[in-house]
């Protein structure tokens, strides 16, 4: 097992090759851990997680709103259940808010019965219609005119930065080799495929395209236009955590033609999110913020949840989904190259991560990789970071074994030496400051590293020496 970050890459033959370490294709690398083959996750940039994976809303999805009878809406609802299951093993941070579709005009809540048949299409049946009277009981700070909702109990919010890097440490712990820095230019494909990358040659005999909103690119260099990724902005705001107690559940709108559109949800780490936009761009690295979308937002928020648009800002960001203008996952098998791509995974994909891993799995036993001798890998237990749970700069007994748990570097966040050091020799260690901030909230508070940026800097530099 190893994780490299610099210089050319292993020689030999690798079994199966993963191409992009975002949550989809971590767990696929962490699937394919199971079994005794040689095998390779490379990813463009310094870290897991750095693109898409990044950047979302957090949420793990029941699969109510999906498109009945796609592959989506099954790899949803069972990844949705693996999901659950994984976190509560492996010390992820979950919190089941329960969501409420909230009707703001005649035409919304007309739509709101159709849109419980269909949860029920998708085998979740306890969605069902409130009234105004009953949503407002409910969320008392909601703004005024909401018409009714549907509540889906069953909604949770996660942490997804925890989820990819708990599969990638799994990966690593169990075999799987991660390169990183590590972009594809090229693919010759045969047997075997030749990869030319940013460090050098890299030789395998399956290939997985997980490369997010690059997919369709690798899809093409092995000779395949079956879609087109369209990068779809989604900005939002992070409000403080002194905004919590104004909402108790994930508020989402009737969704439109472009995705589920603006909502307000709580975060495990103790904010509360209003976005995102939906954006449709040419660029696959504009993750910028605008004054448009921020106005947009604020304008949306407003009527939301008008006394959250009175309170601290913490963040601002945006991220881009793989959009394909397909109401389907992209998922396609070719046997006879002995290579997957997996495509247009878009705001669902964390949900769906654990499922889209085992089917990938069973598309590449199809084009002849060997599934003899499975066995379950080490579990992990990842760092908490979320506020329902107790962290370590509230825990005595940790403390007094250890005081670095006990000296708080980032005062906004609250986390301690102990989290930065631990972070910085973890199997998978960040390859940035941003990187870090994923793993322990380190700068991710109001201040945004204001007052605890250089002591941070100075821990991340000496580890790296």
């Amino acid at each position: 097992m190893s994780v490299t970050t610099r210089g050319a890459l292993p020689g030999g033959e690798y079994d199966v090759t993963v191409i992009g370490a975002g949550v989809v294709g971590c767990a696929i690398a962490r699937e394919l851990a199971r079994l005794p083959l040689r095998t390779a996750l490379v990813e463009a940039s310094d870290d897991v997680g750095d693109g898409t994976s990044k950047a979302n809303t957090a949420i793990l999805h029941t699969g109510f709103d999906a498109v009945p009878g796609t592959l989506e809406s099954r790899l949803v609802r069972d990844g949705g259940r693996r999901l659950a299951a994984y976190a509560a093993e492996s010390g992820i941070p979950v919190e089941p808010l329960g969501a409420l579709l909230v009707a703001w005009d005649e035409e919304q809540r007309a739509a709101l019965p159709g849109l419980a048949g269909k949860a029920e299409r998708n085998g979740y049946h306890q969605a069902r219609v409130l009234s105004a009277e009953e949503v407002r009981a409910r969320e008392p700070e909601l703004g005024p005119g909401a018409l009714g909702a549907l509540d889906v109990p069953g909604e949770s919010v996660i942490c997804p930065w925890s989820t990819t890097l708990a599969y990638a440490t799994q990966a690593v712990r169990a075999g799987v080799d991660l390169h990183l820095n590590c972009p594809v230019r090229s693919v010759i494909p045969g047997a075997p495929h030749l990869l030319d990358t940013g460090r050098g040659v890299l030789r395998t005999r399956h290939l997985v395209n997980a490369a997010g909103l690059h997919a369709d690119a690798v899809d093409r260099l092995l000779g395949h236009a079956d879609f087109t990724v369209t990068p779809r902005r989604g900005q939002l705001i992070v409000f403080d955590e002194l905004a919590r107690g104004l909402v108790r559940h994930i508020l989402l709108p009737v969704p439109g033609a472009l995705g589920k559109g603006v909502l307000v949800t709580p975060t495990v780490h103790g904010k509360v999110l209003l976005g995102p936009t939906a954006e449709d761009l040419d660029d696959k690295t504009a993750t910028g913020s605008t004054a448009e979308g921020i106005a947009l937002l604020r304008e949306r928020g407003r009527r939301i949840l008008p006394a959250l648009l009175e309170e601290e800002v913490t963040a601002v960001y945006a991220g881009l989904r793989a959009a394909t203008g397909s109401e389907d996952y992209a998922i396609r098998a070719h046997p006879a190259q002995r290579y997957v791509t997996v495509g247009g995974i878009r705001s669902t994909g964390l949900t769906a991560s654990m499922a889209i891993a085992s089917h990938v799995v069973e598309l590449l036993a199809e084009g002849g990789l060997p599934m003899a001798g499975p066995r379950e890998p080490e579990p992990v237990r990842m760092p908490n970071l979320g506020e329902a749970f107790r962290r370590p700069y509230r825990d005595a007994e940790l403390i007094a074994a250890d005081p670095e748990y006990g000296r708080i570097v980032c005062h906004c966040e609250r986390v301690t030496r102990g989290e930065i050091r631990d972070a910085l020799a973890g199997t998978v260690p960040p390859g940035s400051l941003d990187g870090l901030r994923r793993r322990t909230r380190a700068r991710g508070g109001r201040c945004q590293g204001f007052h605890c940026g250089a002591a941070v800097r100075a821990l991340f530099e000496e580890a790296r020496r």
